[in-house]
């Protein structure tokens, strides 16, 4: 064999196990470095690392190791790729966030409370063990493993949400757990469910990963089938900030850190969202996407329309950015509910969501630490004291709520296609309801953008490159992407769709 063929397939072995174990081991470094700068360098290495082998899977099929314990297929990929680039965004972001929170540095506005190294080493190790739980997640299809990986985030982002230590905090931190934790259980009473419905007909177990479960899907019990399917929705769905589950998620978004808020909701939701994306792959095989179809079309209008009740006069712009979240995951649940074209849409709407919700979180930071406050209404005249934020800001709402020719807009015309083939009716409510958030989230923009600059705050002062560059390239390629789709991204994305729908 020539030489330059083993070595391809070296890499392709070594690449799922370097995925998982750089951020790792990196974590139970940090704990051990005491210098910030080496900490803060070996977050910025292992985002930088992690973002180049995400790169290389493309180029190179990674080889499955242990069947589908570790196998990244099209939407593994896309899900890893977009946590990795993400997580980059943050690393960078990190770089003068940390030094601002740092001992003898500034106090936060909230509670006058310092931080200690320990303190930061332990948020350090939180985010990259973050990063090898998502990372886990997207590299797995066994539905096992697969919860092991979503469990693992809930436990190493609580400090994250803490990270403030107030009494805002703690109560957001506590909400999360709790809400997060039994929605992880009933998740795992699913899996156990689904393991009954394949013994009782199949008669003997079944493996849990996806390709054997779909391979035996016409072998299992229906009723048993559902039970475990509504579980799972359930569970995940909790997860992934869906109505009426969502209650922790604009609690824990707007009291965390901005750099997590743009994780947890750029990240952490894709990876709940793969969860149920695994599942409805075994239903569809089963031939049960009528039942499966309605409840995840019930959920997500369900979650559109409450987010759109509370959007509209939210006085807090990072809780309104939560329930954006909300919206924006009940729009991936019509479209996986809705078939085949919306389907299509909603893979790409995973990843503009993403890309742009992350990049107004991480510009919501620097709101925050400008002007001392969330609340909408007192914040004014951002055009003049951060001139480059609020370009950023205005960019990131009309990209969000679906305006062309951003990725959003493309993905959402393609589920309302979709929507259009079950009737005017669904696909009246979904722009009534896309049209009630665009007002909602588009007045109090206009208002903090416009204006004078209150008394108490400086004019505008030359914003830190760290802290606009991430978000910057983030909206940058949510637009590059709305108006120009490479042919690798386009084969990925009907890959990913392909699973689920058994092209």
């Amino acid at each position: 064999m020539p030489r330059s063929k083993i070595d391809r397939v070296t890499v392709a072995a070594l690449l799922l196990p370097f995925l998982l174990l750089l951020p790792f081991c990196a974590a139970l470094l940090s704990w051990f470095v005491q210098a910030d700068t080496i900490r803060r360098t070996l977050l910025m290495f292992t985002a930088t690392a992690e973002l180049a082998l995400a790169a290389l899977c493309w180029v190179v099929q990674p080889l499955s190791l242990g069947g589908d314990l570790l196998c990244l297929d099209d939407m593994g990929r896309l899900v890893l790729t977009i946590t990795c680039t993400l997580f980059f965004a943050a690393a960078i972001y990190a770089e003068g966030y940390l030094k601002a929170e740092a001992p003898g540095t500034r106090k936060d506005f909230q509670q006058g409370l310092h931080f200690s190294n320990a303190h930061e080493a332990t948020f350090t190790a939180c985010l990259l063990l973050f990063l090898a739980a998502t990372v886990l997640t997207a590299a797995t299809r066994h539905l096992g493993l697969l919860w092991v990986g979503i469990e693992t985030t809930t436990v190493v982002s609580a400090p994250l949400i803490y990270f403030h230590r107030h009494r805002r905090s703690l109560e957001a931190t506590w909400k999360y757990l709790l809400i997060c934790s039994a929605g992880i259980g009933l998740a795992l009473i699913g899996n156990l469910l689904l393991d009954i419905s394949m013994q009782i007909e199949a008669g003997h177990t079944v493996d849990m990963s996806v390709s054997a479960l779909t391979a035996a899907a016409d072998r299992v019990h229906p009723t048993w089938f559902k039970a475990a399917f509504v579980f799972l929705l359930i569970g995940y769905g909790t997860k992934m900030g869906i109505a009426p589950m969502h209650t922790w998620l604009p609690d824990a978004h707007s009291e965390a850190p901005s750099l997590v808020s743009a994780l947890l909701s750029g990240a952490l939701l894709n990876c709940a969202f793969l969860g149920i994306f695994r599942a409805q792959e075994v239903a569809l095989a089963a031939g049960l996407a009528e039942f499966t179809s309605t409840l995840l079309l019930a959920f997500g209008f369900f979650s559109m329309l409450i987010a759109a009740f509370f959007i509209v006069n939210l006085g807090d712009f990072k809780r309104m950015l939560a329930y954006s979240s909300v919206e924006h995951m009940g729009v991936l649940f019509i479209a996986l509910g809705t078939g085949l074209v919306a389907g299509r849409g909603g893979v790409l709407h995973m990843m503009g969501h993403s890309l742009v919700k992350a990049a107004l979180f991480l510009l919501a930071g620097n709101i925050l630490a400008r002007y001392h406050t969330k609340s909408n209404h007192d914040i004014t005249g951002m055009a003049r004291a951060l001139p480059i934020t609020a370009l950023l800001w205005f960019t990131g709402i009309i990209a969000i709520t679906g305006t062309p020719p951003f990725l959003v807009f493309i993905s959402e015309f393609s589920i309302l296609q979709g929507l259009l083939r079950y009737g005017l009716l669904p696909a009246a409510m979904y722009l009534v309801l896309l049209g009630i958030i665009f007002v909602g989230m588009i007045t109090p923009t206009l208002h903090m953008c416009r204006g004078s600059i209150p008394h108490d705050i400086k004019p505008a002062v030359r914003e830190t490159p760290v802290f606009v560059l991430p978000s910057a390239c983030l909206l940058l390629a949510a637009l590059l992407f709305g108006l120009y789709m490479p042919e690798w991204l386009r084969d990925c994305l009907d890959g990913a769709v392909s699973l689920a729908f058994h092209l």
